[in-house]
């Protein structure tokens, strides 16, 4: 049976060089993967003192020494960027990369984070409203010769961004979150794309949720697809997966609870399951960050399953 799911690379940046996410970037696309998605935090929360390359900077570096992988951020902090600079520059991106940007974008979580930088941490409905009325000024941006909006936080007057992005009407745009009263609609309303945090897990029943709200606001539950984060642990036999596990679970502890771990034969049937429930693109984080040689294993003994 022909089988629609796709996969991307969740690849983390902190703790390392340009050249090593360079490296796994080109051998992600050499291997026949859909994505590469970088993170958007300045420091690594799991290593407060660690490298951590800004996304969107290392982004259009990626683009310009890729060819064919689609690239983002999952997900953008909605609060670190004012949403009229950040049209500007997804759509220079997109321009760089001659039409492989994957915006992703979310309302932002890490308090910690925004503390250390100097911004305002509201409350969480006040982070959803503003992340409601920034993809409204993204697609305005993208679409309009001039883009004026007035909202509660935000707003832009004729605002011009050129050049227009290279994909049209704008780069496909994720939102991730699990919220289901107020984060879901927003997907409703406005996403090409939810994707579900590993720490949730895109079961049937939050997949329904989504389609009500879709119906609510008038709009085909099939215009939005479903991507999923999970961290993924595959190894050659039970013992390898074992060895492997105890590396990804002390890295990703906050993933543990939904996960894709066994024997590539495991592997596919865990994947197969999600099909059920409507995935259509994994954005899978490695335990190991990825290296090269993990992709190469996952590209060869999964992923032809699901040609």
């Amino acid at each position: 049976m022909a089988s629609r799911i796709e996969f991307g690379v969740f690849a983390p940046q902190g703790g390392l060089k340009y050249a090593d996410i360079l490296e796994r970037t080109i051998a992600a696309e050499r291997l026949g993967y859909h994505s590469w998605w970088l993170v958007d935090h300045f420091f690594s929360p799991r290593a407060v003192d660690s490298d951590q390359l800004e996304c969107l900077t290392t982004l259009a570096a990626l683009a310009t020494g890729s060819e064919r992988i689609r690239l983002g951020v999952m997900v953008l902090c909605n609060s670190f960027r004012n949403p009229a600079l950040l049209a500007k520059m997804l759509a220079t991106i997109d321009n760089i990369s001659g039409g492989r940007l994957e915006i992703g974008l979310g309302a932002g979580w890490l308090d910690a984070e925004y503390q250390a930088y100097g911004y305002e941490f509201p409350a969480i409905g006040v982070r959803l409203k503003q992340l409601d009325e920034s993809v409204q000024i993204l697609r305005a941006m993208f679409t309009e010769p001039g883009a004026s909006f007035t909202g509660e936080h935000y707003s832009v007057v004729k605002a011009p961004n050129n050049p227009k992005s290279t994909q049209k009407p704008y780069p496909p745009i994720t939102i991730g979150g699990g919220g289901e009263k107020v984060l879901l609609r927003i997907v409703a309303k406005y996403a090409d794309r939810w994707n579900c945090p590993a720490a949730y897990g895109a079961s049937a029943a939050k997949v329904e949720v989504l389609h009500n709200h879709c119906r609510d606001v008038g709009r085909d539950p099939k215009a939005i697809s479903i991507s999923e984060q999970i961290l993924v642990c595959v190894g050659r036999n039970e013992a390898e997966v074992a060895e492997k596990w105890v590396v990804a679970e002390k890295k990703f502890r906050q993933f543990a609870r939904n996960t894709i771990k066994g024997t590539p034969a495991q592997a596919i049937e865990q994947i197969r399951e999600r099909e059920k429930n409507g995935v259509t693109l994994l954005t899978m984080c490695f335990g190991d960050e990825p290296t090269p040689a993990t992709l190469e294993f996952f590209a060869r003994e999964v992923m032809p399953a699901f040609r």
